[in-house]
């Protein structure tokens, strides 16, 4: 039930073509994603910034996650950690057949937000974000991409053009303890 990703012919744009938008189900063990590509740790020490944190493959409450740990820090013009996954390997998804994002996810009770990249955005702090909450036990979360803002943007979202999601804690000092057990689109019933 992976989502099936279809090379197309035009200006490297990818479908998304699976009926169930499976983005990642954590079934890998490793930070492989089900779509094939791996995710990564960014902190805002790429910019100079204090953060510090770490990622990893994690059990928690019986369900196997990906798991970012660390520390926000403000100082230093800085503020995030962040656990990012490309989506296509340098081309594009189209995702316009989904209505958003579904999240599984448990944590420490603090806001997180969700930052989507389109091949519209050039520079790397522009994004589409809406922000959940991670309670201690898990939990899905539907993100409709009605609600997601632009970021130092003027640009609509067109999810047709998806290039990246990014799972963030960012914008206060803070500890950060966010499980991600399953990342999905979904259609509205």
């Amino acid at each position: 039930m992976l989502l099936t990703v279809l090379i197309g012919s035009l200006g490297g744009v990818s479908q998304a073509a699976g009926n169930d938008g499976l983005i990642d189900d954590r079934s890998s063990g490793t930070f492989r994603a089900s779509i094939g590509s791996e995710w990564r740790l960014v902190s805002d020490q790429v910019m100079g910034g204090r953060s510090s944190g770490q990622m990893r493959t994690d059990k928690f409450q019986g369900r196997e996650c990906l798991r970012m740990l660390g520390d926000v820090s403000t100082e230093n013009n800085g503020g995030f950690l962040q656990i990012a996954l490309d989506l296509a390997a340098g081309k594009r998804i189209d995702a316009s057949e989904f209505d958003g994002v579904l999240l599984q996810v448990a944590g420490n009770g603090e806001a997180y937000k969700l930052h989507l990249r389109t091949s519209d955005l050039s520079m790397p702090w522009q994004s589409y974000r809406a922000g959940f909450v991670a309670k201690a036990e898990w939990s899905e979360i539907r993100i409709p991409f009605a609600d997601l803002e632009a970021y130092r943007s003027g640009r609509a979202f067109r999810p047709q053009r998806l290039t990246r999601i990014g799972l963030v804690a960012i914008g206060r000092e803070f500890h950060a303890d966010l499980c991600v057990a399953g990342v999905r689109f979904y259609r509205a019933e």
